[in-house]
């Protein structure tokens, strides 16, 4: 085989939605100024993706391992390694790993806040603060990953993976008891139960709290895990697909990812994960990892920031800077570059969390058969010539033209 070409796949993260009534009933893709996304559609091929499978509610995790080329329902075991990993702990063979959220919570351990007001500074102190606590003979190693996320591994003889989560997942619910599946299970609930009430202890008088309550903010006072896992065994990309690969993303979750699948995950500076992102720095980096690797996965975060905060004209405006960001990596790509670019899940701003709707995507490169739209949309891209795919069908199709598919048959 000989490869022709290099692939970008470019993900507004959360960016799908429903049609707003502020914007005209327009989603927020379509009220935003996006010239370089539709230059694509009028000269690729356009579709819409069930990131898994119709009326799946995508995680992040899980749209982005299918995205590059692994099933989820085969290989995923749960967020907490690929959001521990992400951030720089040493997950181990039989550690469980959790994703967790600095919260706020009231004197009787209701949720007040999941994400303690958005937190940007001091995490680190907070971590630190419960990093290295010993419960039973079971050792907590703890991490601040971006603004009030954090990861967690527990390590340990004899934990299981199969519990539930600490975080209720909706404001006004009180904390919830962990529970356990099998007995492994119920000492890693254990533990956890008593991690949760030593974190509440710790922080509800930490000084950075301190500090947060005299300025009129939610204080991060507890650290809830959540999505509970061992760590899979995913083999690298490269060995998958035949690809030199990089992974230039903002979250730990998909830098994760990237980790385990050995490929080269580039930081950027600049690159917060939120609204007030450098979409410029990002490109740049972009641009430069595909001078020297065959395949570049590119996330941008702020899209589904906004969708959970059910803020459409923020959406919009991070919408229109991807599409700027678009529009400098178009000027100085390689000769016979493919682009996708598409969401990893719909974020609709009224819903305020990942929702079961498609994604729009287009595909973009020499040799795609063009179709007749011009405008790239949630509702346009429907009508395209790709149709109706799902997320691992994004990989297949792209080492087709990239020249590294082995033939299925004679």
């Amino acid at each position: 085989m000989s490869k022709r070409g290099k692939a970008l796949i470019l993900i507004g993260d959360g960016l799908g939605d429903w049609p707003v009534a502020a914007l005209g009933d327009r989603t927020p893709l379509e009220a935003a100024q996006r010239p370089n996304m539709n230059r694509l559609a009028a000269e690729g091929v356009s579709g819409i993706m069930d990131p898994i499978a119709p009326g799946v509610r995508a995680g992040s995790d899980t749209a982005h391992l299918a995205m590059l080329g692994y099933d989820p329902f085969e290989v995923y075991t749960g967020r907490g390694p690929f959001e521990a990993m992400g951030i720089g702990l040493d997950v181990r063979q039989g550690d469980v790993a959790f994703r967790c959220n600095f919260a706020t919570v009231d004197d009787h351990l209701t949720v007040i806040d999941r994400r303690a007001g958005r937190i940007e500074h001091g995490t680190d102190q907070l971590a630190a603060a419960l990093n290295g606590m010993v419960i039973e003979d079971v050792t907590v190693l703890f991490k601040e990953s971006v603004a009030h996320r954090a990861g967690m591994i527990l390590r340990g003889p004899g934990l299981g993976d199969k519990v539930t989560d600490a975080d209720p997942h909706n404001e006004g619910l009180q904390v919830p008891e962990v529970t356990g599946a099998d007995e492994p299970s119920r000492k890693t609930a254990r533990v956890l139960n008593e991690f949760v009430r030593r974190s509440y202890q710790i922080l509800r008088d930490h000084p950075v709290n301190a500090k947060r309550a005299s300025e009129g903010l939610n204080p991060a006072n507890i650290a809830l895990p959540r999505g509970a896992g061992y760590a899979p065994h995913l083999g690298s990309f490269e060995e998958h697909t035949h690809l030199t690969s990089a992974c230039i993303v903002e979250v730990g979750l998909v830098k994760g990812i990237g980790r385990y699948l050995s490929m080269d995950v580039i930081d950027v500076p600049g690159a917060t994960g939120g609204l007030d992102t450098d979409v410029m720095a990002i490109g740049s980096a972009v641009i430069e990892a595909l001078q020297t690797h065959d395949f570049v996965l590119c996330n941008v975060k702020g899209p589904d920031v906004a969708g959970h905060d059910n803020n459409p004209s923020a959406k919009v405006e991070i919408i229109e800077r991807i599409d700027q960001m678009l529009g400098m990596i178009l000027q100085d790509i390689p000769p016979e570059t493919y682009i996708v670019v598409t969401g990893d899940h719909s974020t609709p701003c009224a819903y305020m969390d990942h929702s079961g709707d498609p994604v729009p995507l287009v595909l973009w490169g020499p040799g795609v058969r063009v179709d007749d739209v011009t405008d790239f949309g949630e509702r346009t891209a429907a009508k395209g010539g790709m149709g109706r795919i799902r997320g691992k069908d994004i990989l297949m199709i792209l080492t087709g033209f990239l020249g590294v598919q082995e033939k299925f048959g004679a």
